[in-house]
This record gives C-alpha cells, structure tokens and sequence, in this order.
C-alpha cells in the first residue's frame, strides 16, 4: 500500500495506511536521540481469582523526572507535553482535530498518544470525534495484521497524570514482552464479553461489543458512562462537559469497556515488617490486565502467592465492588 494512502472511517477521520511503521520508527528515533525514555521491566504473572494478570516491574522509574512545581509564578500554566509538541516527540497530525505523539516515558515500546490539538480536558466527556480517530488507529493497525489496546484515564481516582485531552494506545504484541507464548496472558478487556470472567473480577467493568464499521461509537460511551454513574449512585445523563465520576475506559476493536474507580491505589506494605513500603496505582492497563511496581520492596511484596492476595484486595478497592465477600 502506499504510505499516502489512509484508512478512514465514516466521520472522515483518517490514518496513514503505514501508521504502525510511522510509530516504530519515530520511536525508535526518539529514543535514540535520548527524546523518549524507555524503561526495561520484569514481569511475572499473578492469577488474580483464575485470571492470568501482569505484575511489571521497573527500578529505572524511580528515577523518572517529575514536574516541578513553582513556589514563584503560582498562576503560570503547568507544563503540556501534548500542546505543539516538538518534532522528535511528534507522530503525524490526524486531521481535522487531533496529534498522534509518543509517550515521553514508555514502559512498553512505541507507547503513543491521541491527544486534542486544541486544549480540552481530559475530565470532559469525551467526544465523537475523540473516540472515532482512537477506533481508526485501532483499524489502522488491524490492516497491517496488528492489535491495539487503547486506554483513557479520567478523574482524580483513575490514574490521569495530564489536564490535556488525551487517549493512549498500545501494540498489543509489545505488551507481551518479556512473557512465554506458553504463559497464557492476553488482554483482559478481550475475555470481559463472557459473564463468568466479569463475575470473576475484583472489580465491576461495564463493556458493550463495537460495530466493526466504528459507527456508534459515542452512543455505546455514554451507555456505559452512564451504567458507571450508575453503580456509584450518580445521576449521569449528561452528555457534554465534566465527567461526574473518575473512570477507565478501554477499547480494542470489538469491545468498549468502561470501570468506575473510586481510589488510583493503595498502599504496599513489607512482608516481614507489615511497614508501608510503596503504593500500587493503576490506571487504564488495569482493563488490559496489568499493574506496574517501582520498588524492589514492592515487587518482593507483590509477585508471590501472598503478592497476588495483596494485588486482589487493591483490586477490590479502587472500584465498585463486585463480590460480597470482598475485603472492605
């Protein structure tokens, strides 16, 4: 196929036919240049009440930069990475209304960003537009015989780290790195159609199966925004503007999935002293069936067998409950 050739759904919004090569190499080259930081993990699986979910681990993490905050100027704007980002950082444009960018800080290789090129907040809604150029990145990939989790963090409980508008996609193959083909993990969000998983989870998740075509793509959000406020005893009939409840949502190309959070994490205590050593938070990779620990102390505390006890009981809290004899 040509490279100028793209791939377009019914609203127009289009990707390069070559997009899953366009990411490679700029990741590649981003990275190179020192522009991304990409950090090495290990990885074990925990069985998370019979279903296979990762346990990543990344020291270098530690060191990742943090923002700083100004003791001076209180009303300069913070940092937008998403806001005109520089070239190396910077994709291609997805007309007429968004950027594909890479993640600066990727765990998993060629992590890359849908963001709004106008600045709109990620606690708003989220719009026709946002979710269709996400479902065309998600046919783009599929052309090329690939696969993308995408995943939107929103609110204060659910892991966003940025004002600015922004979805975030992941080759799925990428996700797998440092796994055995014969371990058995695949994307969580992907077996969540069956009720007997969904019953399974610590947590509730709403999910509705996608048309093929991306046609209806906002109506099903907001059918299960709508189920999430829902289930947190909020009255969600509001189609624009701030959301009223923190939320992940993921989306492959056959299902949508929608978890109410209440809290992005807990606490992460020694196995030995019972002293609190670290926070487990998650975000949106939680539909996907991953956690990301820091820490030596973490990881020692989380991957064995009482680990995956401990893993449960965070599960349990940073969402609607969704067994009775949960730990409360």
């Amino acid at each position: 196929m040509s490279s100028t050739a793209e791939t377009m759904l019914p609203s127009r919004i289009s990707v390069p036919s070559n997009l899953p090569e366009l990411v490679k190499n700029a990741f590649n080259r981003a990275r190179a240049s020192g522009d991304v930081n990409f950090y090495p993990t290990q990885v074990r699986l925990l069985n998370i009440n019979s279903i296979p979910f990762q346990l990543r681990y990344a020291p270098s993490l530690l060191s990742k930069p943090k923002a700083a905050k100004s003791t001076t100027n209180t009303s300069a704007a913070p940092f937008d990475p998403f806001d005109n980002p520089p070239p190396p950082m910077l994709i291609c444009p997805l007309a007429p209304s968004h950027i594909l960018a890479l993640n600066k800080f990727a765990i998993v290789p060629e992590h890359f960003i849908l963001a709004t090129k106008e600045h709109k907040h990620q606690e708003d809604l989220l719009e026709s537009s946002d979710l269709e150029a996400a479902y065309a990145c998600v046919q783009g990939y599929e052309r090329e015989g690939k696969e993308l989790f995408v995943f939107f963090n929103s609110g204060n409980g659910s892991g966003a780290s940025q004002a600015h508008r922004h979805l975030q996609l992941l080759e799925v193959e990428n996700m797998k790195e440092g796994l055995d083909q014969q371990e058995g993990w695949d994307l969580l969000i992907k077996k969540l159609g069956r009720k007997e998983v969904r019953d399974g989870l610590p947590f509730k998740v709403f999910v509705e199966g996608i048309n093929r075509k991306g046609e209806g793509l906002r109506e099903v959000y907001l059918r299960l925004y709508r189920e999430g406020c829902k289930s947190l005893g909020v009255e969600g009939n509001e189609e624009d503007g701030r959301a009223k409840i923190s939320y992940n949502l993921g989306m492959t190309r056959d299902w949508m999935v929608l978890m109410p959070r209440i809290e992005e994490g807990r606490e992460v205590r020694s196995l030995q002293s019972g002293e609190v050593i670290g926070k487990l938070a998650l975000n949106g990779t939680v539909l996907a069936g991953t956690a990301l620990v820091k820490s030596s102390e973490e990881w020692e505390a989380l991957k064995g067998e009482e680990g995956e006890r401990k893993v449960r009981e965070v599960l349990e809290r940073i969402g609607v409950v969704n067994r009775v004899d949960a730990v409360l």
